[in-house]
């Protein structure tokens, strides 16, 4: 007998699951990602259909990416034999956009994705070309102030520059836990990300800039001038041409300065061969 797709399923901690069940919080993350039958839609840990259910039919190829193994096979019971929609029962860090799209730069990204492994999804998508035309995601609201976060407060870092050096971000709602089941323990906030095109930096520029934004803010205590002397070996005087050539105030520290800047300096820094003597360490803070 068929499994029952409407029967209750126990949200597994260890997939950092946390389904939406508010109706009218789905209706609006799925209006921001603008759904039109010329799209292609890659959704991200579709768990319960919360988001699937205003999808399908409304673009042209869905494809579901779910690594549950209860929750892909009542996907493909749910959508067997219709060919708009495929699921993709993996998981995500481990697929290409290649395998899901021909052409991965038209390709729409959406989901509710687990909180435990938000950055590495979100630059996962970015730190690769062709980007995707379009990401809608809901994340933890911190992280999404992270993301957000002007110039010079505590919570501007590398994961801003990182993202804001290669997209527009915006924030589209913020969720509660009362939307949620079970409730989780954060709060939740919806962004959009749209990736520049075409992109403002080369790859080699890109490979710079993480480089750069690592070592800036794992030691933000100290004056961009110290860093760029500890992680790449500067003297003083190349440091003095540095400031001379992108007209910063390299005694500030870095949270002082804008993603743009960060891009100056970085190309700057190629530009004179100047490469970090330290390895970067993990991802974007």
């Amino acid at each position: 007998m068929p499994r029952d797709p409407s029967a209750p399923h126990r949200a597994k901690r260890s997939l950092g699951q946390n389904f939406l069940v508010d109706p009218n919080i789905q209706r609006k993350i799925v209006d921001a990602l603008r759904p039109s039958l010329d799209d292609e839609v890659m959704e991200i840990g579709p768990g319960r259909m919360a988001l699937t259910q205003h999808l399908a039919g409304r673009v042209g190829r869905l494809v579901l990416v779910e690594l549950d193994n209860a929750l892909a096979a009542r996907l493909q019971e749910r959508f067997a034999g219709d060919p708009s929609v495929e699921i993709v029962h993996e998981d995500v860090l481990q697929v290409p956009l290649e395998r899901i799209s021909a052409d991965p730069a038209r390709l729409k990204v959406i989901g509710n994705i687990p909180y435990n492994i938000t950055t590495p999804i979100i630059f996962g998508l970015l730190e690769r070309r062709p980007r995707p035309a379009e990401i809608v995601v809901m994340i933890q609201r911190e992280v999404a102030d992270r993301i957000l976060a002007p110039p010079g407060g505590k919570t501007y870092g590398a994961l801003a520059v990182g993202v804001r050096a290669v997209a527009k971000v915006e924030r589209v709602l913020n969720v509660s836990r009362e939307a949620f089941r079970p409730a989780p323990d954060v709060m939740s906030t919806v962004i959009r990300i749209v990736p520049l095109n075409p992109p403002p930096l080369t790859e080699d520029d890109e490979a710079a800039l993480r480089v750069l934004t690592r070592a800036a803010f794992g030691q933000r205590r100290k004056q961009f001038q110290r860093i760029l002397r500890d992680a790449y070996g500067l003297s003083p005087e190349q440091v003095q041409k540095l400031e001379g050539e992108t007209g910063m105030d390299l005694t500030a520290r870095p949270e002082s300065f804008a993603p743009e800047r960060f891009i100056d300096l970085a190309r700057a820094l190629r530009s004179a061969g100047h490469e970090s003597k330290t390895a970067p360490g993990g991802g974007p803070d």
